[in-house]
């Protein structure tokens, strides 16, 4: 597939692209300083790959990015525990972009935290969730402000709620929840998160769902 990746230089944007990559994927990464960090870290990995600066915020700008290609991934994320709108506005200029070059495929990662599922353990529900909320109040409200964007499109968007990401490796070794989160998941690798961003790409079940992945 054609992939156009927002968030590319992030801590799970460069497993994503890298797996990608590997996996066959022709992979555009949209990044807002200079690229040449990432091509480099992408140097040996096979397939075709393009890094570009572009104003993500600006949906004309990244319209030439997205225009031909077969989905849109975004791992769009705000650094630090202060107010921002870094997901909202990303998510708004995205979706604009994809609706002007009819491009329809869309997956997007928020956070599992920032809501209570149906699934959740009690543990979850009443201690680790509210505790969390507390602590992350404002990249929360940004991610709850960039799912209301998406679920007002009429893409084939895919949210991802992962829940706290980790340093590990790749195992494959995740299991998957959908629309009503993942009982008992409390963390997952960023390098899983990536395998189950690709895994779930091309396959239609998933459109217009919420994904939890975890272990």
């Amino acid at each position: 597939m054609r992939l156009t990746v927002f968030g590319a230089t992030g801590s799970t944007g460069g497993p994503f692209v890298r797996q990608a990559l590997e996996a066959g994927h022709e992979v555009t990464a949209v990044v807002r300083g200079e690229p040449t960090a990432l091509i480099d870290r992408m140097q040996g990995t096979p397939g075709q790959f393009l890094a570009v600066r572009a104003d993500l915020m600006n949906p004309v700008e990244i319209e030439p990015y997205i225009c031909g290609r077969d989905a849109v991934v975004s791992i769009l994320g705000s650094a630090g525990r202060g107010p921002s709108t870094v997901r909202e506005r990303g998510a708004r200029s995205v979706t604009a972009a994809m609706s002007k070059t009819e491009v329809r495929r869309l997956v997007i990662v928020s956070v599992s935290a920032a809501y209570t599922e149906v699934k959740d353990d009690p543990f979850a529900r009443f201690v680790v969730k509210p505790l969390v909320r507390r602590i992350l109040k404002h990249p929360f409200t940004d991610a709850r402000a960039m799912e209301r964007v998406v679920r007002d499109t009429d893409l084939d968007w895919t949210i991802i709620r992962p829940p706290r990401l980790t340093a590990g490796e790749l195992t494959r070794d995740y299991r998957i929840g959908v629309d009503k989160g993942l009982r008992g998941a409390y963390r997952i690798s960023r390098a899983d998160l990536a395998d189950c961003l690709i895994g779930i790409i091309d396959d239609p079940d998933f459109h217009r769902a919420t994904v939890s992945p975890g272990y």
